[in-house]
C-alpha cells in the first residue's frame, strides 16, 4: 500500500503484553494508561523508513521495520507507522521530508549506511539535515563495535536536526538495530526535550 511518506509496510497486531501485577488497592488499567500518556507525551511521535529495495518492490518481507517499532513503542513512542523505499537518494529524501512536515519528533532510517555504491542513506540525509549531532552518531558506532554488530560499527550513518525532528540513520542487521536503539533511547529523551523547550532551554 502506498502512502504519504512511501510503500506503507503492513504488520500483523502484535499481542499487548500487560505489565507486572499492581498493588491490590491500585486500578492497574488506569496506572497502565497514564504510564503510556507519560511516555507518549514525553517521547512524541515516530515513524520507520526502512531503505531496501527489495522490500521497497514487495520482492521480500519487511523484518526490520516491526522490530524497529516494537523497540521505539516500548520507549514509549506513538509510531505513525514503517515505509520502505528503495535505495536512491531521492526516495530516501523524499520520506524524511515527508516525516519532518508531517511533524513527527523522530523518524529512524534502517539500513543503508554502509559502503557499498547503493549505501546512499547518509547522503540523502545530510541534504535533509539542518544541524548535526555527531556525538549520537559517534556513540551508535562505538556501541555497535563493541556489541559485534559490524555494520554498525563501519556505518556510515547519520544523526541530526531537521526543523524540530531528530533525523536517525541505523545500520540494517537485527543486532546493529537492537544495539542501537539501546544506546539511542536515554538519549534521544534529552533531544526532544531540547527540541520541544520541556527542559527550558
Amino acid at each position: 500500500m502506498n502512502g504519504r511518506y512511501g510503500r506503507v509496510v503492513d504488520h500483523p497486531l502484535r499481542e499487548v503484553k500487560t505489565s507486572d501485577p499492581l498493588d491490590p488497592d491500585d486500578d492497574p488499567s488506569t496506572a497502565t494508561v497514564s504510564d503510556m500518556e507519560r511516555n507518549a507525551q514525553r517521547l512524541g511521535r515516530a515513524l520507520v523508513v526502512v531503505v531496501d529495495d527489495r522490500v521497497a518492490q514487495s520482492e521480500q518481507e519487511d523484518t526490520t521495520g516491526p522490530l524497529v517499532t516494537e523497540l521505539l513503542e516500548e520507549a514509549g513512542f506513538i509510531v505513525d507507522g514503517s515505509v520502505a523505499v528503495a535505495g536512491e537518494t531521492v526516495e530516501i529524501r523524499n520520506a524524511l521530508n515527508t516525516a519532518v512536515i508531517g511533524g513527527v519528533d523522530m523518524v529512524i532510517t534502517v539500513g543503508g549506511t554502509g559502503v557499498s555504491p547503493r549505501d546512499v542513506t547518509p547522503d540523502a540525509t545530510s541534504g535533509v539535515l539542518d544541524r548535526p549531532v555527531p556525538g549520537i552518531a559517534e556513540a551508535l558506532r562505538a556501541s555497535g563495535l563493541a556489541a559485534g554488530a559490524v555494520d554498525a560499527g563501519v556505518s556510515r550513518g547519520l544523526v541530526g536536526v531537521s526543523g524540530s525532528t531528530l533525523v536517525v540513520n541505523l545500520a540494517g542487521s537485527r543486532a546493529a538495530i537492537r544495539d542501537g536503539m539501546a544506546t539511542l533511547t536515554p538519549l534521544v529523551t534529552h533531544v526532544i526535550e531540547q527540541l520541544s523547550g520541556i527542559d527550558g532551554i
